[in-house]
């Protein structure tokens, strides 16, 4: 019998807010959270903005030892699973730990604990680094402390594909439960890299906006003004389970997960393919995968980084994908709103995928004010609109030319 992967809890942080509801509220709004950087004196880089995190409190999800102990981008998926977890409903010990797994991507890992660590040697001497240090900041322990947080004892592991990884996590985790490994993964992505090294290195590539006066348009994909992306942070989960699990034990489900694609653009260590024969051909596999045809698609959360060749290259794979459907293709930008979350940026996009067919509600792009022959699509421009949205793709591109295409559907029992 063929398993189907069904999406039944939720769980975020973001520079819009913490929570689910707080942060599909202002999408829906058209409301950015992006603003001058408040972690650390910016003053002498060229980009001085950002999409913070403001209204986190560590101590809500996460015991105060652990606090200390690890960095936040592990703060950020712990209290995201948490969310996510209590919003499924999910009683891991009443499933079977070993049948509960967990994926977790994350681009950087833990950066702000290797800054600060590299600095006490430098300062105080390699005595005083943390036992903790290690433990604390490497990229799979956010999987690693979410499954000993909640007794996961099923597939573990952490995928690092620089901005596709936690589409990536998602992706792997569906076809984990889909082919019978799990019945149930905890996955998503985690990102906290608003450091002065991190900034000090995407400011050297040319790849931040610069618009620092005015903070709140500085994201502004498919705009032809665009001038680079604006760095973010957080998490988001989702939890995937087998269909019939889920209906046995009444869980709450948002849609469910049809369709996932991977492939390399083999071109540039930054760059997008130009022709975005990579993205194409990622979109095309997601869709075999599926059994559908483009024709079926009504939304794509775009990838949409707001940087002049990543948005070009990305219509030219959706129109050549989609041809004459793409007049009937919604497309929009989220990051224009929650900026760039890096590592975690798929998980958190996935989730404004699952809740727009969930709602009928397209999340808009803001900020776009000219139009940019490249980028002539539909891309829901500055408001949000209702719309019966029956299947939905969500893209992330990453660094090196990898690329992750998730499909989502409304859910129907009969599968129809």
């Amino acid at each position: 019998m063929t398993r189907r992967v069904v999406v039944t809890g939720l769980g975020m942080v973001t520079p819009l807010g913490t929570g689910v509801e707080k942060n599909w509220e202002m999408v829906c709004a058209g409301k950015a959270g992006i603003g001058p950087i408040t972690k650390f004196d910016a003053s002498a880089f060229p980009t001085r903005i950002a999409g913070e995190v403001k209204d986190f409190k560590p101590e809500d999800f996460v015991d105060k030892q652990q606090i200390r102990r690890f960095d936040i981008f592990i703060h950020y998926a712990v209290a995201s699973a948490r969310m996510a977890i209590e919003d499924s409903g999910l009683d891991i010990l009443k499933t079977g730990p070993q049948r509960v797994g967990c994926v977790m991507g994350s681009g950087l890992g833990g950066l702000q604990m290797l800054e600060h660590f590299h600095k006490v040697m430098l300062d105080r001497g390699p005595r005083r680094i943390s036992p903790f240090f290690i433990p604390g900041m490497i990229a799979n322990m956010a999987p690693g402390q979410v499954a000993i947080e909640f007794g996961a004892k099923g597939p573990n592991l952490s995928i690092e594909t620089a901005c596709a990884a936690s589409a990536h996590a998602v992706g792997e985790s569906f076809r984990m439960v889909k082919e019978g490994i799990a019945d149930v993964m905890i996955t998503g992505g985690s990102e906290a890299v608003l450091t002065p090294l991190a900034l000090g290195g995407f400011c050297s590539m040319r790849a931040l906006s610069t618009r620092n006066e005015e903070p709140e348009k500085a994201s502004r994909p498919f705009d032809l003004n665009r001038d680079g992306f604006v760095m973010g942070e957080g998490a988001g989960v989702l939890i995937l389970e087998e269909m019939t699990h889920a209906l046995e034990r009444g869980a709450p489900i948002y849609a469910e997960v049809i369709g996932y694609g991977m492939s390399a653009d083999a071109y540039h260590v930054a760059a997008p393919d130009p022709e975005g024969e990579g993205a194409f051909s990622c979109m095309q596999m997601a869709l075999n995968y599926a059994g559908i045809k483009p024709e079926d698609v009504n939304y794509i959360n775009a990838h949409g980084t707001s940087t002049p060749l990543n948005d070009a290259s990305e219509c030219k794979a959706i129109k050549r994908l989609f041809a004459e459907h793409v007049k009937r293709l919604a497309v929009s930008s989220t990051k224009s709103m929650t900026g760039h979350l890096l590592g975690g940026a798929g998980a958190i996009e996935s989730i404004y995928t699952v809740l727009t067919i969930k709602h009928g509600v397209i999340p808009p792009t803001i900020n776009y004010e000219t139009p940019d022959p490249e980028c002539d699509l539909d891309c829901v421009p500055n408001e949000a609109r209702q719309a019966q949205v029956k299947v939905a793709m969500s893209n992330s591109f990453g660094f090196g030319g990898t690329n992750a295409s998730l499909v989502f559907k409304a859910f129907e029992e009969s599968g129809e």
